[in-house]
C-alpha cells in the first residue's frame, strides 16, 4: 500500500493540466478564455501561498476526493494530491486555508462538517475529523488576535480551537444577506458559500445567493464588509458582483466566488457557472479580474465580459497544455482524473500486464461504483479495450448517478446496450476469446455506440442515446455526466488503452 501511495504521488506531480486547454489551443496567447477548469469543478476555494496558488473543489460522491491543484499563473494547473480517501458521503463546498504553517480543508458532508489537515500541501493529510456541527459551506477566518472562526451558509459563525480541529462555541447569527429583487427569477434565496478575508480596515464576506441551479438568472455573488469579523455587515453597493442577467447568455447560474490577490497585485475572483446547453458538464470553474473602487469595494471591471477572451494574469502564461485524459494504465497506479463513485477500495483494483484489473461489484451498473473521469469537451470519442475474466460484465458508460446512465458493455460473448438502466444484447456472439474494443462517440449530447474486434474496424450498433437532460436541474444531486468504466458480476474486467479524443 505504501508503494502504491508513493507511485500515486509521483504521477500526480508529473501530471500537468490546463483543464480548458482544448478550447484555447488556437487563441491568442496574450489572453485566456473561461472556463479555466472545463467540466465538473464546482465551488472553487483558492488559497494564495506566497507566489503559489492552490485550489480545491467540491468532490461530491467521487473518491479519492478533494483533489488540490497548484498553479503559478492561475491558468495552468497541476494536481498535487487527492486528500480525502475515506468515504464520508457527498462532499460539498470546501474551504482550503493555511494557518500557522499548517494546511486545512473544512468541508460539509451529509449532516455535519469535517476538517482534514496537513503539515505539507503535498500531504500526508489526516483522516477526516468530525466537527459535530451542522450547516453547510464552512468558511474560515482569523481575527487580528489570531482567533479562528467558521462561518456557515445560514449567516452564522462558531469559534474554533487554536488548532482549528474542534468547535468551541455555540452558533451565533450575524449576517442576513442581500435582498434579491422579487421580480428576478431565482431558484431560492439560498445564501451559501461564505468566503472571508481582510484588506485594510475591513473584513470582506462574499456569499452566493439565488440557488446554485434552477433558472439561468438565479445564482449570483454578493459581498459585504465589516470592521470586525462579527459584523455589523454593510452590503456592497455593487451587488450582485456577478450574475447571469438574462437567459441565453453563454454562462448561466454564475456564483460561489472566492476573492484573492493574484500576480502583480491584481485581484481576481474564481467562481463557477453552468454552460448554456451543456448543464450535464456540471459547474465549471471561471476566473475574472476584479478592481477596487476608491470607496473600498470590489467589483467586476466594466470592460470585462467573462464569456470573452481576457488578458492573462501573467504575460508568459501558456494557453495550451499537454494534458490528456487518455490512459494506457502503464503507470501502475490510478492517475488523478479517475474517481470511484461512492467508494474507494484500494483492494478492488490492481495493475497487471499493462491492464487495469477491476473486480466486479453488484449485478448491474447501479451500485457497481464505476471508475469515472470527467470529459472536457462538448464532442469526443472514448475508447476502451477490455477482456472479461470469469462471469463479469464490463463496459464503458456515461454515468450521472445510480439512476441515470447509458452505455455499451460485454459479457464476454455478446455486445450489450444499456439505455437508462434497460440492458439487453444488441449484437450476439461477436466477442472472441472474451476480448473486445468498445467506443462511445458523444456529439453535442447525441451518443453513438461502437464495437471492434481488432481496434481498427468499428461497427456501430443500432442503439444511440441522448444525454442533454442528465444534469442537476432534472436529476438533482449536483453531479455531472462522466465517462465510466464499469465492472459487475462475479469475476474481473481487464481494461487497457483508454483513449479520449476531442472532436
Amino acid at each position: 500500500m505504501k508503494q502504491k501511495l508513493i507511485l500515486t504521488f509521483i504521477v500526480l506531480c508529473s501530471f500537468v493540466t490546463n483543464a480548458q486547454y482544448q478550447r484555447n489551443e488556437n487563441q491568442n496567447k496574450k489572453t485566456y478564455t473561461n472556463p479555466i477548469f472545463s467540466g465538473d469543478y464546482a465551488d472553487p476555494s483558492l488559497l494564495k501561498d506566497g507566489d503559489d496558488y492552490y485550489i480545491v473543489h467540491s468532490s461530491f460522491e467521487y473518491y479519492p476526493g478533494l483533489t488540490i491543484f497548484h498553479s503559478k499563473d492561475l491558468i495552468n494547473w497541476t494536481p498535487v494530491q487527492s486528500t480525502l480517501q475515506t468515504y464520508v458521503g457527498s462532499v460539498w463546498a470546501p474551504d482550503l486555508v493555511k494557518y500557522n504553517g499548517k494546511y486545512y480543508i473544512y468541508f460539509p458532508a451529509v449532516d455535519t462538517n469535517y476538517v482534514i489537515w496537513s503539515d505539507r500541501i503535498e500531504g500526508p493529510w489526516s483522516e477526516p475529523i468530525n466537527l459535530n456541527i451542522g450547516n453547510i459551506d464552512p468558511g474560515h477566518v482569523v481575527d487580528d488576535e489570531g482567533n479562528r472562526y467558521l462561518y456557515f451558509s445560514n449567516g452564522g459563525y462558531v469559534a474554533l480551537s487554536k488548532d482549528g480541529l474542534s468547535v468551541t462555541s455555540e452558533l451565533k447569527h450575524t449576517y442576513d444577506g442581500w435582498e434579491i429583487p422579487r421580480e428576478w427569477s431565482i431558484e431560492c434565496f439560498c445564501m451559501e458559500g461564505p468566503k472571508l478575508f481582510k484588506k485594510g480596515d475591513y473584513y470582506y464576506l462574499t456569499v452566493a445567493e439565488g440557488g446554485t441551479a434552477g433558472p439561468a438568472t438565479g445564482h449570483m455573488v454578493v459581498s459585504a464588509r465589516s470592521k470586525t469579523p462579527f459584523g455589523p455587515w454593510e452590503n456592497s453597493p455593487y451587488n450582485p458582483i456577478i450574475r447571469t442577467e438574462k437567459p441565453g447568455e453563454t454562462w448561466n447560474s454564475m456564483g460561489h466566488g472566492t476573492i484573492f490577490e493574484g500576480p502583480k497585485k491584481q485581484w481576481y475572483m474564481v467562481f463557477h457557472g453552468y454552460e448554456k446547453d451543456f448543464y450535464n458538464m456540471g459547474r465549471q470553474t471561471m476566473l475574472s479580474p476584479v478592481e477596487w473602487t476608491k470607496d473600498g469595494w470590489f467589483k467586476i471591471p466594466d470592460n470585462i465580459d467573462v464569456s470573452q477572451p481576457i488578458n492573462l494574469p501573467l504575460p508568459k502564461s501558456k494557453a495550451k497544455s499537454s494534458f490528456s485524459l487518455s490512459d494506457d494504465f502503464e503507470a501502475g497506479t490510478l492517475q488523478p482524473q479517475w474517481k470511484f463513485f461512492q467508494e474507494y477500495e484500494a483492494d478492488r483494483y490492481s495493475f497487471s500486464d499493462g491492464a487495469l484489473v477491476v473486480k466486479g461489484k453488484g449485478n448491474g451498473i447501479a451500485g457497481s461504483s464505476p471508475l469515472l473521469t470527467m470529459p472536457h469537451d462538448h464532442s469526443y470519442t472514448a475508447d476502451i479495450e477490455l477482456e472479461i475474466e470469469g462471469d463479469a460484465v464490463g463496459g464503458i458508460v456515461l454515468f450521472y448517478n445510480n439512476a441515470a446512465f447509458s452505455g455499451i458493455l460485454t459479457d464476454g460473448e455478446n455486445i450489450l446496450t444499456n439505455l437508462r438502466g434497460w440492458q439487453f444484447p444488441t449484437e450476439k456472439e461477436v466477442v472472441k476469446n472474451k476480448k473486445i474494443f468498445l467506443r462511445l462517440k458523444n456529439t453535442n449530447n447525441l451518443v453513438d455506440m461502437y464495437y471492434s474486434t481488432d481496434g481498427k474496424n468499428w461497427t456501430k450498433t443500432e442503439n444511440s442515446a441522448e444525454v442533454s437532460g442528465m444534469h442537476h436541474n432534472v436529476l438533482s444531486g449536483f453531479l455531472a455526466l462522466r465517462i465510466g468504466l464499469t465492472a459487475t458480476g462475479n469475476g474481473k474486467v481487464h481494461f487497457k488503452n483508454f483513449t479520449y479524443n476531442s472532436l
